[in-house]
């Protein structure tokens, strides 16, 4: 009995490694999947914005996932989809009230993507695919992992993008912290320097173009090694 409960044990620990690899990268929402584009790309324009994008959106991933699941067994085939919309909207106007309270400023620059987190294709594609046929607690690591993920790819691009066009990063880091904040901006070169092009949508596209086209390479490469190893 011991053994057989050490041997579920150990699969169970291989599973949730497999979800942490394959959320943060063989499976990535955002540079595999290619999901949640339009938030990722209209906000990254600086590391404050996409901190604060992927922090709501792993809260709203992880809570949405975690009742989609508790209320699986409750809800409808028909109307499966009309309850995961509520359910998301319902944690993204938490989320929302809750940064509109505490980080004013944050609330205001991310704008009307905030709330279009509602119908980001990511979250809405989770719930269907896996929080609806898992128990809740295996659904919320999966949404955290999963928004986690997300942001990380967010952050990486903020920084990249707000580095290109002001030669700075970490500015205006008061918006969610406070005025203490302020001091946290780094300077890496002249501001002169920078690329406007980098802050508007086209530069978007360019750096996370360079973002997929560096995991493939990656990838490929990884897969070469794996080949002449065997």
């Amino acid at each position: 009995m011991d053994k057989q409960e050490k041997t579920l044990a150990e699969k169970k620990a291989v599973n949730y490694r497999q979800m942490f690899f394959n959320s943060f990268w063989e499976n990535n929402p955002a540079l595999v999947q290619m999901l949640g584009l339009c938030p990722l790309l209209a906000v990254s324009n600086s590391v404050v914005n996409a901190l604060g994008l992927g922090l709501a959106s792993i809260f709203v991933m992880t809570m949405s996932s975690y009742l989609v699941s508790a209320c699986r067994k409750i809800i409808s085939p028909e109307i499966r989809i009309a309850v995961f919309v509520l359910i998301i909207a319902s944690m993204v106007s938490i989320c929302e009230l809750c940064i509109k309270a505490f980080a004013f400023g944050l609330y205001q620059t991310l704008g009307i993507y905030l709330p279009l987190i509602v119908t980001n294709c990511l979250i809405i594609a989770r719930a269907e695919s896996f929080a609806q046929k898992n128990p809740p607690k295996l659904a919320a690591f999966d949404g955290f992992l999963m928004g986690t993920g997300f942001a990380v790819v967010l952050i990486v691009l903020g920084a990249i993008r707000e580095i290109a066009a002001t030669g700075a990063v970490f500015a205006d880091m008061n918006l969610m912290f406070g005025e203490f904040a302020s001091s946290w901006k780094l300077r890496i070169f002249d501001g002169k320097y920078g690329n406007i092009l980098a802050a508007l949508p086209a530069g978007a596209f360019i750096f996370f173009g360079f973002l997929v086209a560096g995991k493939n390479a990656i990838d490929a490469r990884r897969r070469a090694k794996s080949k002449a190893s065997k």
